[in-house]
């Protein structure tokens, strides 16, 4: 029964400049490791292929060493892996793909789908039509020929493309680089293997996204997975099973806090987060000032225990209470400034009242703190 590993979107040579350098490190290593482990996987499950549908690379510009490592890291799994090129890495006349040519890169088990037509595997029975991207955007089908395309008898025809199923994806991924939803039908396609979208999606029996397998988007869509397919025999209705292989989990957080339940709310399904968390959070609407001091002592072990933390609460009004103020012993003269600071912010998001309350009120606990002692 022929079985192989679909996969796409790697993104190679991705930069993560947003975030601190040591977290973006780690961010790129972790798309290096996650070929690795697709090699692991495809000689794990005995595949007789590994396909990646378009993207391999981030850009046309990516180092010599970028390119270097990610054929590297192929080598776990000796059988036949068949790239395609993407809208990202599209098979220019001078391409990242003659690059890597020219370098010598490129293993003998690789097989590079620069031209459209057909990869005929037949130790493997397996017959792939590829639709590579020879610019970065097209709005014809390029999976139109697929139809005209004849393959060895008794091979499985799979298509491999890169691009938008048109009417099934979002609105706004829907217009360059088309395929018709009905190609796998229309072509006598056992599998249609797709890119682009980077989460992983069946579009119909035979049609699949397989997504990135590490995950680099605050987007939940299901990324950070690979797909293992079986078809028994031409025609045969294909077994897909998805793997996971991403190493960190993207959250994207958008809280509005009030009352104390939304802050113990939040506080608990940070804790509940795994170490390999990448978390950006964003909070709105108020809080005492006793609740920001929990809030922040939580945010720094969380930024400890976490691969990223990224907070932004410049929206987050502070709204002390009679007891934060008490607890504070601020009477006379800073009482008043506290209340005045306090009313600034009412209705308006001060961000200088904000700020300087919070300022005031830090210098206040340290001053009872050492009072203390």
């Amino acid at each position: 029964m022929p079985k192989f590993l679909h996969t796409a979107d790697w993104q190679m040579g991705r930069a993560f400049t947003r975030f601190e350098t040591e977290d973006g490190a780690a961010l790129v290593e972790a798309r290096f490791e996650a070929i690795e482990k697709l090699a692991q996987l495809a000689t794990e499950h005995q595949c007789d292929a590994v396909l990646v549908a378009g993207d391999v690379f981030d850009a046309q510009t990516v180092s010599d060493r970028t390119i270097r490592r990610v054929f590297n890291a192929t080598q776990s799994f000796s059988g036949p892996w068949v790239m395609l090129p993407g809208n990202h890495d599209a098979a220019l006349a001078e391409s990242v793909w003659t690059r890597a040519e020219r370098l010598g890169a490129v293993p003998g088990n690789v097989h590079l789908a620069l031209q459209p037509g057909v990869i005929n595997l037949e130790p493997q029975k397996l017959s792939i039509l590829c639709a590579p991207l020879t610019q970065r955007h097209t709005y014809g089908d390029l999976t139109e020929p697929f139809t005209g395309y004849e393959s060895p008898e008794g091979c499985l025809r799979i298509g491999l493309a890169h691009g938008s199923v048109q009417g099934l994806l979002p609105e706004e991924i829907d217009s360059t680089n088309p395929i018709a939803p009905d190609r796998a039908e229309a072509s006598r396609l056992d599998y249609l293997a797709l890119g682009d979208w980077h989460g992983t999606k069946q579009i119909n029996e035979r049609t699949w996204y397989s997504g990135t397998p590490e995950p680099e988007r605050f987007r939940n869509n299901e990324a950070g997975n690979a797909l293992i397919v079986e078809v028994s025999e031409p025609g045969a209705s294909p077994k897909v099973t998805c793997i996971p292989t991403g190493r960190y989990t993207w959250h994207q957080w958008r809280e509005t806090l009030s009352v104390q339940s939304d802050l113990e709310q939040l506080l608990q399904r940070l804790t509940d987060l795994p170490d390999s968390a990448v978390v950006d959070l964003r909070l709105e609407g108020s809080i005492t000032l006793a609740g920001e001091q929990t809030l922040l002592k939580a945010l720094s072990v969380a930024e400890a225990r976490f691969r990223s933390l990224r907070c932004e609460r410049s929206g987050l009004q502070l709204a002390p209470t009679d007891e934060d103020i008490a607890a504070l012993k601020a009477d006379g003269y800073v009482g008043e400034v506290i209340e005045n600071l306090r009313q600034r912010q009412e209705g308006t998001q001060d961000d200088a009242a904000r700020d300087a309350l919070a300022i005031l009120a830090g210098l206040l606990r340290e001053r009872e703190q050492e009072a203390s002692q």
